[in-house]
C-alpha cells in the first residue's frame, strides 16, 4: 500500500502537481431482507480502488481505478494531471487551499460485536421473529424486515505530508408493516422509515428490539385503515424525532452546503436561500434553536476521524440561539468566507471526488427535565406526527411540505384520537421561528440517513441527524384533498 500510494504521489508532482491527494478505499457490505415470513434477499458486495486528486495550474483534477498496481496508480496520476490542465482553463480564479495542517494517524468506529462475525442464522432469526410478531395481527398484508452491516477502510495521503488510516463500521435494521383495504393503504415503519443505521457493531442491532416492537407497528398500521383523515387548518404541532431529523435534513443540512451557497453545486437539492450576506445577520428560528454539525458524535453515520480532504472531526454551530452563524465547508470553499474547512468533505466511495456533504447536523435537545410527554401536556390543541412518509422542498429549500405515517390529535394536554395522511406546510424560517419548546436529551435521537443524493456523477453519502422532539406553534396541518 505505501509503494502504491507513494508512486501515485510521485507521478503527480512529477505531472506538475502543486498539490496532490491519493484515497485508497475497501468496502465490504452486506444484507438481509425478509417478506412474508420469507427470506426475500441476501446480498453481499465488495468493492476496492483508489482515487488521486490534483491541482495543476489552479485547477482540479480527478482519476480513479480499481486496478491497485503501481503501473495504474502512476497512469491515474497522470491522467488527473490532463484533467486539471483542462479544467484550469475554464475557471476565471485558481482554486486555493485553506491551511489546515497535515495530519497523520488511525480512526476506527468502537465496536463491541463484530457484524461480520454474527452468523446469518442469528441475523435470520432476528428478522423472522420480528415478522413473526407483525404475522399475528389480523389485516396486516405485507410485513418485511431488513438488515445491513458494512465495513470500510480508507487510507489518505497527500503531497503535503498527510497520511491517516480508517476504519468505518455500520449496522442496522428495521421492519415495516402495509396494510390494504378498499383502496386504502397505511404503512406503519420502526424504528423510523427505512430503518435505523449508525456507526457501531451488531449490538446496535440487538438495542433496536424489532421483536419486541413488532406487534405494535402491526396493530397502528391496521388501525389506520379507518382512522378519521388528519383535519385541515393552522394547529400547534408537535414532531417526534425521527421526522425532525428529515426536516433539519432537508430545511437546514441541505441549505447550509457552502458550494450551493456559492452556487457551484445545484444537482438534486437545488440551491440554497442561506446566501452569503445573511451569515451573522439572518434569523432562522427562534431563540431556543440550536444546530450543530459534530463529525464527533458517537454513532452519526457522519462520524469519522477525518475527512476525505484530511481535516479532523470537528463539532461546529451551525445555528446558535436562532441565529444563522456557519456553513458546511471544505479546504476550497471555506477561505472564501475567511475561515478554515470544518470537515464536511467525503466522497461515496473511491471513484468519486470529495464534495461537501453533511455531517451530523442535529438540534440541541432542550431542558434535562421536559420530555415528549411534558410537551403533550403543555398543548392545549394540537396534533402530534410521527414517521416520515413522504417531503417535498423547493429548490432554495424555502417551502415545504411533509407527510407522515401516523397522527394523534392533543386536546387539553392528551394524546387522543389516531388520524390517518397527515401532512404540514411552511416556510423555512418561519417555521423555525415557531419553536416554542424543545424535549431534553433523554428523548434525544441521532438518526441515520444513508440515502442523501448529491453531485454529478451521483454520490449517495451517509449522514445523520440528531433530534428531540419539538413543538411548533401555528402551523398549516392538513393540506390537499382525500
Amino acid at each position: 500500500m505505501k509503494d502504491l500510494v507513494n508512486r501515485a504521489l510521485d507521478a503527480a508532482q512529477r505531472a506538475g502537481a502543486a498539490y496532490a491527494d491519493v484515497r485508497v478505499v475497501e468496502r465490504e457490505t452486506e444484507s438481509l431482507t425478509v417478506k412474508n415470513g420469507a427470506l426475500e434477499s441476501a446480498a453481499a458486495h465488495r468493492t476496492a480502488g483508489m482515487g488521486v486528486r490534483l491541482l495543476v495550474d489552479g485547477g482540479w483534477g480527478f482519476s480513479a481505478s480499481s486496478l491497485l498496481e503501481p503501473i495504474e496508480a502512476e497512469r491515474i496520476a497522470r491522467e488527473a494531471a490532463e484533467i486539471a490542465r483542462a479544467s484550469a482553463g475554464a475557471r476565471r480564479e485558481p482554486i486555493v487551499l485553506d491551511g489546515t495542517p497535515p495530519a497523520q494517524g488511525s480512526y476506527r468506529t468502537p465496536v463491541r460485536e463484530d457484524p461480520f462475525a454474527v452468523s446469518l442464522d442469528e441475523k435470520l432469526g432476528i428478522l423472522l421473529a420480528s415478522d413473526e410478531a407483525m404475522g399475528r395481527v389480523p389485516g396486516v398484508t405485507v410485513r418485511e424486515g431488513s438488515m445491513e452491516w458494512s465495513r470500510e477502510r480508507k487510507t489518505f495521503v497527500s503531497s503535503e505530508g498527510a497520511n491517516l488510516e480508517q476504519e468505518i463500521v455500520e449496522a442496522g435494521a428495521g421492519i415495516e408493516a402495509t396494510a390494504v383495504d378498499e383502496g386504502e393503504v397505511q404503512v406503519r415503519s420502526f424504528p423510523q422509515m427505512g430503518g435505523q443505521l449508525v456507526t457501531a457493531g451488531f449490538e446496535a442491532v440487538r438495542a433496536l428490539d424489532l421483536a419486541g416492537n413488532a406487534q405494535r407497528v402491526a396493530e397502528e398500521a391496521v388501525a389506520l385503515l379507518t382512522a378519521p383523515q388528519c383535519p385541515s387548518g393552522e394547529m400547534d404541532l408537535i414532531l417526534e424525532s425521527s421526522q425532525l431529523a428529515l426536516q433539519i435534513h432537508e430545511s437546514c443540512g441541505h441549505p447550509i452546503e457552502l458550494d450551493r451557497v456559492l452556487g457551484m453545486e445545484a444537482s438534486f437539492a437545488g440551491t440554497s436561500f442561506l446566501t452569503l450576506d445573511r451569515l451573522d445577520q439572518l434569523q432562522y428560528g427562534s431563540s431556543i434553536v440550536h444546530i450543530d454539525a459534530d463529525a464527533t458524535a458517537p454513532g452519526g453515520l457522519g462520524t469519522f476521524g477525518w475527512d476525505d480532504e484530511g481535516v479532523p472531526a470537528q463539532d461546529v454551530p451551525i445555528v446558535s440561539a436562532g441565529l444563522l452563524v456557519g456553513y458546511l465547508t471544505n479546504r476550497e470553499t471555506a477561505p472564501r468566507i475567511g475561515r478554515q474547512s470544518m470537515g464536511s468533505a467525503r466522497a461515496s466511495g473511491w471513484d468519486r471526488i470529495p464534495i461537501i456533504r453533511m455531517t451530523n447536523v442535529s438540534l440541541r435537545p432542550g431542558p434535562e427535565a421536559t420530555s415528549l410527554d411534558d410537551l403533550i401536556a403543555d398543548t392545549r390543541e394540537g396534533i402530534y406526527l410521527e414517521t416520515n412518509r413522504s417531503w417535498s422542498i423547493d429548490d432554495r429549500r424555502l417551502n415545504f411540505q411533509f407527510g407522515t405515517q401516523a397522527g394523534w390529535l392533543i386536546r387539553d394536554g392528551r394524546r387522543t384520537q389516531l388520524v390517518r395522511n397527515p401532512t404540514y406546510t411552511g416556510i423555512t424560517p418561519r417555521f423555525w421561528g415557531s419553536c416554542d419548546a424543545i424535549a431534553g436529551p433523554r428523548d434525544w435521537v441521532l438518526w441515520g440517513v444513508p440515502n442523501c443524493g448529491k453531485g454529478e456523477p451521483m454520490q449517495t453519502g451517509h449522514v445523520s441527524h440528531g433530534a428531540s422532539p419539538a413543538r411548533f406553534r401555528k402551523v398549516q396541518v392538513g393540506v390537499g384533498r382525500w
